[in-house]
């Protein structure tokens, strides 16, 4: 299976940035899609930015032009650049990962989560 660790996230006054990192290992050699998702308390998780492996991102409405997602070539390595950051965007922050199985089966895998929390 894919194991994905979370890293990068901290409090952080508004205004400011924070860069996560999620990190993919096991069965990655047929990832082809990775994502970062978030979940705020009293609210369902959201869609942040997700990367596939031709390169292609899509971004929420509520982080475009403020969040930026990036990867390595080999799909291992996952990052959210996270700027300009507002109160609204505290959240646990989830990394996710799609891979094909042998069958063309696509498999989803969580991390645990980081949190972010944006205040003064």
């Amino acid at each position: 299976q894919v194991q994905l660790v979370e890293s990068g996230g901290g409090l952080v006054q508004p205004g400011g940035s924070l860069r996560l990192s999620c990190a993919a290992s096991g069965s990655i050699f047929s990832i082809n899609a990775m994502g970062w998702y978030r979940q705020a308390p009293g609210k369902q998780r959201e869609l942040v930015a997700v990367v596939t492996s031709g390169g292609s991102s899509n971004y929420a409405d509520s982080v475009k032009g403020r969040f930026t997602i990036s990867r390595d070539g080999a799909l291992n390595m996952v990052y959210l650049q996270m700027n300009s950051l507002k109160p609204e965007d505290t959240a646990v922050y989830y990394c996710k990962a799609e891979r094909l199985d042998g069958l063309g089966s696509l498999l989803v895998y969580w991390g645990r989560g980081t949190q972010v929390t944006v205040s003064s």
